[in-house]
């Protein structure tokens, strides 16, 4: 269905918004997804802080364009844009419902910290565990040498008491 003049100049809006204001932008892919399923996923992406909506790949390529370095990924089928300020949110919160639907959704490629990156590239990216479990992975990498050193100081002083 054909859309006025002035809506696409409101999408074509919105698109140069998301591009100036998002630290990371996804291009999802999606087909035959339920109703219940996509206001499932735009509420968990929303409670991210994770913006999604659709918009046609035409005025998609006039708002991106030629303002990322590298080269844009093919966009074919029914595209999405999902983006936030967090740089890994949206492709983490797509990542997590693309799993779930995995005919019916998918990552087609993105943008990251202004690089425009492939589809296996934004997996990778939303691979990335977050910032609570990297601080304690941090943690457990510092405390590792002391609790080995506590260790080997117990077993010490057990055989020196025997």
């Amino acid at each position: 269905m054909a859309i006025t003049k002035a809506k696409k100049e409101t999408i074509l809006e919105k698109l140069e918004g998301v591009r100036a204001d998002s630290a990371s932008i996804v291009f999802v892919h999606y087909k035959g997804l339920t109703l219940g399923h996509t206001t499932a996923m735009r509420k968990a992406l929303r409670e991210k802080g994770v913006g999604y909506f659709v918009a046609k790949k035409t005025l998609m390529k006039r708002a991106f364009g030629d303002t990322f370095t590298g080269t844009m990924p093919t966009l074919d089928g029914e595209i999405a844009v999902a983006y936030s300020t967090d740089a890994i949110a949206p492709a983490q919160g797509v990542k997590e419902f693309a799993d779930k639907f995995k005919d019916n959704l998918a990552i087609v490629g993105g943008v990251f910290e202004g690089v425009y990156k492939s589809q296996s590239e934004m997996i990778e990216i939303a691979s990335i565990p977050p910032l609570q479990t990297l601080r304690g992975m941090f943690a457990q990498l510092i405390n590792s040498p002391r609790q080995r050193f506590a260790v080997v100081l117990s077993e010490v002083a057990k055989t020196q008491t025997s």
